[in-house]
């Protein structure tokens, strides 16, 4: 096999209580292992995020203004003082 030709992909068909067996054990094989940032750690938190994917992040807060641009509170302070 050369290194230019693509490895054959791998489907497995799991059930969800199947799935959650495979999710437990990688969780359980990440959290003992000592090598935190070792290579095949990476690659066991890359398997588990495709069966398990992490919950969705609040949104941010949104961009600041450039200097010099008003913001609505400034606009409106401004406004009742005349």
């Amino acid at each position: 096999m050369t290194s230019d030709s693509p490895e054959p992909k791998l489907t497995l068909e799991l059930d969800d209580g199947e799935k959650a067996m495979l999710a437990a054990l990688l969780k359980q094989t990440i959290a003992a292992d000592p090598f935190s940032m070792s290579q095949r750690l990476r690659q066991l938190r890359a398997i588990l995020e495709k069966l398990e994917p992490p919950a969705t992040r609040p949104q941010r807060y949104p961009v600041p203004k450039p200097a010099g641009t008003p913001s609505l509170l400034l606009a409106r302070k401004k406004g009742r003082r005349r």
